[in-house]
């Protein structure tokens, strides 16, 4: 549906209910007929703990800014930069930007097999070498006591002739498992009793390092991201939130520079002609909304609606976020940036900025506490990593109600379209339930449904005023106009 304006409330019910905006284009994807079906996901900011990919892109962009340092290569479990909507054609590519590609995770069912049946492969192979090779227990000792690399510690020995393994000897163990229980060993010996009381305190095995002086507690978010820069740091970031609309002061005076970043990325990243992102595109899929701006005295001091967070790198923008701010969450819209900086990982790296900055909304407003991230694809391998953001939500698409991700994932192996609420009683508490009251602006006024249809003499449209209540939901059918001419 074509929305020409809607409260940040609407919207927020909107995205409860499985729709998504592209600039004022609002759609529902048909669940249970489309052959990916999209499913919402939301993250749970205030419970979020970055992952270890996640922890290695906040480094490298501490490093790039303290040092000027770039990573050389691509690491084997580092993500990198998406062409995610490519997934969804044109405009309606409402899918935002998250760097994928090398995270192991996202690895295609097919691939998943392929390597399975290798692993196999391999366990079989080191079976019938097994028979053929032991390992001297002595000479691994030796070497762990003299302090060469571990790499080396295999010792073959070539067993007699005719003879398999030899069964009395203890069997095989990884020298890097010795190496711990040696540790382990010698750091109870030091230290009996103390060191125990520490493991029970954490409720974990026990571990094989001293206790520190400080806590174990990880480190925040916040912490990753804000660590302290030394002062001859070798770039400087800003993070700034301006409205996009209506647009403040500070968006036009950086919409030139901002439009030719987004017309950068389209050509570099996704190989549109020169001609395709155009001003009126840009701004009719980015900068248009629907969204009326709200400032409630207990909501966050930017007030409510849609949003640009740009990334400024020493005085120029490099990435900008385009995000609405509403009622219970931040939702993230898309994402585009400088090519030239594709190596900081932008995608990740300003989905955990978002998620740091609902938390911070949230210390003002109580209830704005969750981080919409789109839509999950769980039939497109390219689109599961929205999942690695935990803890996370899925919507169920029959009843409307979150469901933790990995009560779903199950599900959604042996089928693409699934109801994730198990309760079979269960129903959309939100359904149109009296459509007569659904609120009609017909002529210049006013009425409702059970009123307007009275003139009506076009069966069809009748039809199509009810798929529209039962997809909006009661409430918002009430609260918003259905323009008909």
């Amino acid at each position: 549906m074509w929305a020409h304006s809607l409260t940040v409330q609407d919207y927020q019910d909107l995205i409860d209910r499985g729709w998504r905006r592209s600039g004022k284009y609002v759609y529902k994807p048909v669940m249970n007929q489309t052959c990916c079906p999209q499913y919402t996901i939301r993250c749970r900011p205030l419970q979020f703990q970055p992952s270890k990919s996640h922890k290695k892109v906040l480094k490298k962009m501490l490093k790039f800014l303290a040092k000027g340092e770039i990573s050389k290569g691509n690491c084997g479990d580092e993500p990198m930069d998406s062409t995610v909507e490519d997934a969804v054609a044109g405009d309606f590519a409402l899918i935002n930007k998250l760097d994928i590609k090398c995270d192991l995770k996202t690895l295609s069912d097919d691939l998943k097999e392929s390597l399975e049946n290798e692993e196999m492969k391999k366990e079989k192979n080191s079976k019938k070498e097994e028979s053929n090779e032991s390992i001297h227990s002595q000479a691994i000792e030796e070497k762990l006591g003299s302090g060469e690399p571990s790499h080396s510690i295999k010792v073959h020995t070539v067993p007699k002739p005719g003879k398999g393994a030899d069964l009395s000897k203890p069997p095989c163990r990884k020298a890097k498992e010795i190496r711990k229980e040696r540790k382990r060993l010698k750091l109870m010996q030091q230290n009996p009793a103390g060191e125990h009381e520490g493991f029970q305190a954490q409720g974990q095995p026990p571990s094989l390092f001293p206790p520190k002086a400080k806590s174990n507690q990880p480190k925040s978010l916040e912490d990753l991201i804000f660590e302290s820069l030394p002062e001859n740091a070798s770039h400087k970031l800003e993070v700034r939130v301006v409205r996009s609309s209506p647009p403040s002061s500070q968006f036009k005076a950086t919409f030139q520079e901002s439009y030719q970043v987004y017309k950068r990325y389209q050509m570099v990243i996704h190989k549109d002609p020169p001609d395709k992102p155009t001003v009126s595109q840009f701004t009719r899929f980015l900068c248009s909304s629907p969204l009326e701006a709200e400032y409630p005295p207990n909501g966050p001091e930017c007030g409510y609606g849609s949003f640009h967070q740009q990334y400024w790198l020493d005085g120029k923008i490099i990435a900008v976020g385009v995000i609405d701010i509403l009622p219970y969450c931040v939702s993230s819209v898309y994402l585009y940036y400088d090519p030239d900086y594709s190596f900081l990982s932008l995608g990740v790296y300003s989905a955990l900025r978002e998620i740091a900055f609902t938390r911070q909304l949230q210390e003002k407003t109580s209830q704005l506490c969750y981080y919409y991230m789109g839509f999950y694809i769980h039939s497109c391998p390219k689109m599961k990593y929205k999942g690695q953001y935990r803890p996370s939500d899925l919507l169920c698409p029959e009843t409307y109600v979150w469901i933790p991700i990995e009560q779903c994932l199950p599900s959604l192996e042996n089928s693409k379209y699934c109801r994730f609420n198990q309760d079979p009683e269960a129903v959309d508490e939100g359904r149109s339930k009296e459509p007569d009251r659904l609120q009609v602006f017909h002529k210049k006024a006013i009425m409702p449904y059970g009123v307007y249809k009275k003139s009506q003499k076009d069966p069809s449209e009748e039809a199509a005023v009810l798929q529209y209540a039962s997809l909006v939901g009661q409430a918002c059918a009430e609260r918003m106009l259905l323009f008909r001419s």
